[in-house]
């Protein structure tokens, strides 16, 4: 795959190469075919999923000169309309496109000190151009921001743009838009590229402050002034002990900044420069610092070493005695260790001797004995001896098969046992995801798609019932007649419609449901999360009230009737305790009829009333 796309991309470069090695195309016309190649090959090598695929097609755009082709148009300088700026414009930047990022390889020598200076001075030549354009400084700004672009991948371009008389051109020019615009490409590349200002030269550093203090001095728009202090700062900050010394180089700048910068609108950058500024050493307090610092470092490392030195003397006949002791005992167990194996290989020896010894007093003692038998008995007795000794092969020898065979049966069983239960979980494991694709389906509809179906008219309610007719004219029944059927085929409609409409009920009913809960749970988080009766206010209690001034005003009698029943004596509540029970539960039960079957909990004995204005 990546192969084939390889292929694509130069197949497409080699189209655009020749297209534009043909001589009757005039400059205009390179330009619109330029722009349109090489969109086509950067977007091509873009979406592709080989990520080194666009690296690779810049390099081989470069290696076949179509980049080259395209300098040479930017430094024309030809008289364009409108539309033919805007093409060389989109030219400038897909060029500098190309050359970040590019890899060419062994020519990489040629293409960062030849090639890439070309590529600038044509940037910066059209940038020229532009300026002096009278709707000419949104494609200026485009210019630019492909100059900037190529500056953070290519460091070594700046101390080349403050040289170039394209850009002392663009930087003599009385517009203020072009003077902010040039500010804010090099504020923007040292935004872009976290590297940019670490990798410039000391020179370029200088170069780049210079123009900012420039504009400083020169210029009195305050969006200019407020880009340029930005850039100090920005270098300030990046830069730290490699920032020159502005006390040095920039007599006077807190003076400037005092004076002519101050209440513009950024106060706070102008208090930070001056305190940069003011804060600063000059390089020869910095140069005697760092000499004085090394001369400490020198003293402190030369008592240092002094120091380990006299330790490690001191520390020496302990060193020494320790050494010469782990290498005798090293020694000592070397010299235990052969003697052990020594005595190994001896006794070993010893062992195989004796064994010798043995077996051939043995033999001898055989042969005595086979020279006191008599002669017709030696034959009987050696084969008895051959019968022995093959018995006892054999019980070794069927006692090994019977051991492998054993273990081959085992490992065999254990295999199998294997096999089935992996059979048995693959099994399980299909069934179980048949019977979860299966019911879901089984899941009845709620409402059958044959009744309301959207979309159903009438011509096809009617094509469909004819061909329920047919259907029951070809296929009558022997058991049931046609008035039977039209009868039960009414019943059944009457019982589904019945059904659904019972659903509907049902669901009504569960919405009522939900919402009375809802608005219950709703007054049970209020009730838990109220503030105690010494900090409540009117407004926090007049929120617990029901909206309802029925519901408000029966609550507000029944809690000041239970409030007078509480302050009267216990006696006088001895007759009235069934009546004021009865009267209780009635005018609950009033309460829940009214609210439509809500459950109201009557209030706890022990629960401390307070009586409700």
């Amino acid at each position: 795959m990546e192969q084939q796309e390889e292929e694509e991309g130069e197949a497409l470069i080699s189209e655009l190469k020749r297209q534009m090695d043909n001589e009757d195309l005039d400059p205009e016309q390179k330009i619109m075919l330029l722009n349109n190649g090489l969109n086509k090959v950067l977007n091509s090598a873009a979406f592709q999923k080989n990520s080194g695929l666009l690296t690779l097609m810049k390099a081989q755009l470069y290696h076949s000169g179509i980049l080259r082709l395209g300098v040479r148009l930017l430094s024309q300088h030809p008289s364009r309309p409108q539309g033919n700026w805007s093409a060389t414009a989109t030219l400038a930047h897909l060029i500098s496109s190309c050359c970040v990022g590019a890899e060419p390889g062994r020519h990489s020598e040629t293409f960062l000190t030849l090639f890439l200076p070309s590529v600038m001075d044509g940037l910066l030549s059209l940038a020229n151009q532009l300026k002096s354009q009278v709707e000419g400084l949104s494609l200026f700004r485009k210019v630019m921001d492909s100059v900037g672009w190529l500056l953070s991948a290519h460091t070594h371009l700046t101390v080349q743009v403050f040289s170039s008389t394209q850009y002392e051109q663009i930087q003599l020019c009385d517009d203020i838009t072009v003077s902010l615009l040039c500010i804010q490409m090099w504020i923007q590349t040292c935004t872009v590229s976290s590297k940019f200002l670490s990798d410039l030269s000391d020179d370029a550093i200088l170069l780049l402050l210079e123009e900012a203090v420039c504009q400083l001095a020169h210029s009195s728009d305050a969006a200019v002034g407020g880009a340029s202090i930005r850039l100090i700062l920005l270098m300030a900050r990046g830069l730290e002990l490699r920032l020159p010394s502005l006390k040095l180089n920039f007599k006077g700048l807190d003076r400037l900044l005092e004076k002519d910068w101050r209440g513009r609108g950024f106060d706070q950058d102008v208090d930070q420069l001056v305190a940069i500024i003011q804060s600063e050493k000059p390089v020869t307090n910095q140069l005697e610092e760092s000499t004085e610092r090394v001369r400490a470092a020198s003293v402190i490392q030369a008592t240092w070493r002094s120091y380990q030195t006299r330790r490690r003397v001191k520390n020496l006949n302990r060193a020494v005695s320790m050494l010469q002791r782990r290498y005798r005992s090293r020694k000592r167990h070397e010299q235990e260790q052969q003697e052990a194996q020594r005595q190994k290989e001896e006794l070993k020896y010893q062992v195989c001797v004796r064994r010798q010894q043995a077996r051939r007093s043995f033999h001898q003692r055989q042969l005595q004995l086979l020279q006191l038998l008599p002669p017709e008995q030696v034959q009987p007795y050696l084969e008895e001896c051959k019968r022995r000794a093959a018995i006892v092969i054999q019980s070794f020898w069927r006692g090994f098969r019977e051991r492998r065979r054993y273990k081959n049966t085992l490992r065999h069983a254990l295999r199998q046992k294997d096999i089935q239960e992996q059979a048995a979980r693959t099994l399980q494991r299909a069934v179980r995801r048949f019977l979860g694709k299966r019911a879901p389906a089984k899941v009845p509809f709620l409402v059958p798609l044959w009744i309301g179906q959207e979309g159903l008219t009438d011509s096809r309610r009617a094509e469909l019932q004819q061909q329920v007719d047919n259907y029951i004219s070809v296929h009558r029944s022997s058991r049931v007649s046609p008035e039977e059927c039209v009868s039960l085929h009414q019943e059944v409609q009457l019982l589904l419609q019945a059904e659904l409409q019972r659903g509907d009920y049902y669901r009504r009913e569960e919405q009522r449901v939900a919402a009375v809960l809802a608005c219950t749970h709703t007054q049970l988080e209020l009730l838990r999360d109220a503030p105690p009766l010494s900090v409540v206010t009117e407004v926090q209690a007049n929120s617990f009230l029901s909206p309802s001034a029925s519901i408000a005003a029966q609550a507000r009698d029944a809690q000041n009737a239970v409030l007078q029943a509480s302050r009267l004596p216990w006696w006088r509540m001895l007759g009235e305790l069934d009546a004021g029970v009865g009267s209780c539960h009635a005018h609950l039960q009033e309460l829940e009829a009214e609210l439509g079957g809500l459950f109201i909990v009557g209030p706890a004995k022990d629960s401390k009333l307070s009586e409700v204005d």
